[in-house]
């Protein structure tokens, strides 16, 4: 049986047609996955992400471990709240995952990675901490609820009364009571993620509604992330490819030379050698829809579309997909026996509601 997260019978309640994802019940959509989209473009729309995993990471050696473990460098964090994105590599340079990370204390930091690699991730972390003194505690007691749109911020800082939220900076946190509120999200849009107690998580979402913000599903979450140019675990990235090859070299931080994080030498190798891989963008016209798996034709080879979909907000069929390492203005995508072109940009297709192809 999946697991539920707190707000499942609020889901069932409201309308959402429930499916099963990374083994928890969750809502895919509430009636129209297009609608949703818009709201959280044009307005406010929030999203259940409480199957994610949250995990505290305390003790003297926690800034240490997590140098070690993570390919961006937590020392980058000096202010409380203060956070960072990167990868969870393997020795060879793979992703295990991507996550956040969180200063909260010279000996404190929490970290929240996707619910789909939750057993692999903590057992990661677990052997890897070593002889480092740390404690690794999965925080199962959390809800989160990412609240995304132009006017998100408004509404939850109403809701909550958190005054203190409004010149909180992006990917910064606060702790407002029980609630830790993170200017961060999954969307291309601003907003927050906001972790609470689970007996708190119903009553939240249920002032949000009241609030006029859109509940959405998995549907919307996904093609607004697609739109955004962000990568989902599993399928624009995996232990197969590295960040140099999934469009995140930015999140590795080589400099200072002296700090050895799992995976450096694999990627230091791979950068020598030359990535054979990027990951980009690709727009198309409207003869069909990229999908997962199609073929990309490249005149250095071919490539595969990773994650495709038609853009709500791009009104054109949108793509992320990784094709041999080279300069194209122009490919050709494989759909059902046909070759359609596709013009090869940078992502993101959208960021803050503007289209930017």
């Amino acid at each position: 049986m999946p697991n539920k997260t707190p707000l499942h019978d609020a889901h069932v309640a409201a309308g959402g047609k429930m499916v099963d994802f990374a083994g928890w019940e969750l809502p895919i959509h509430y009636g129209s996955q297009i609608e949703e989209h818009h709201a959280v473009r044009r307005a406010a729309g929030m999203f259940d992400v409480s199957h994610m995993t949250v995990v505290d990471i305390q003790g003297a050696g926690a800034r240490d471990y997590l140098r070690y473990l993570l390919a961006n460098d937590i020392a980058k964090l000096g202010e409380t709240g203060q956070a960072l994105y990167g990868c969870m590599l393997d020795h060879q340079g793979g992703v295990l995952d991507d996550l956040i990370t969180y200063y909260l204390a010279d000996d404190f930091y929490r970290t929240v990675v996707n619910a789909a690699t939750r057993d692999q991730d903590i057992a990661w972390m677990r052997e890897q901490a070593g002889d480092f003194d740390v404690d690794i505690v999965e925080r199962d007691d959390l809800a989160m609820v990412a609240v995304q749109g132009p006017e998100a911020r408004e509404r939850v800082i109403d809701v909550l009364n958190a005054a203190a939220a409004e010149s909180l900076k992006p990917f910064r946190a606060i702790s407002h009571g029980d609630y830790f509120v993170a200017r961060t999200g999954y969307t291309g849009e601003d907003g927050f993620e906001v972790l609470m107690p689970e007996s708190e998580a119903e009553g939240f979402w249920q002032q949000l509604v009241e609030a006029g913000v859109q509940p959405c599903g998995l549907g919307a979450r996904d093609s607004l992330r697609l739109e955004a140019g962000l990568n989902l675990y599993g399928q624009d990235m995996d232990t197969s490819t590295t960040p140099l090859e999934s469009n995140l070299g930015w999140t590795v931080a080589f400099d200072p030379g002296d700090r050895q994080f799992i995976g450096r030498k694999a990627l230091e190798q791979q950068k020598a050698d030359g990535v054979p891989r990027r990951l980009v963008g690709l727009v198309m016209g409207r003869g069909g829809i990229p999908r997962t798996g199609s073929t990309v034709h490249t005149d250095n080879g071919e490539g595969q579309v990773t994650s495709g979909a038609f853009g709500p907000t791009t009104e054109c069929p949108v793509a992320l997909a990784r094709i041999p390492a080279g300069e194209f203005e122009e490919v050709e995508v494989e759909l059902r026996g046909r070759r359609l072109k596709a013009r090869v940009v940078k992502p993101p297709f959208v960021r803050m509601g503007k289209v930017r192809i």
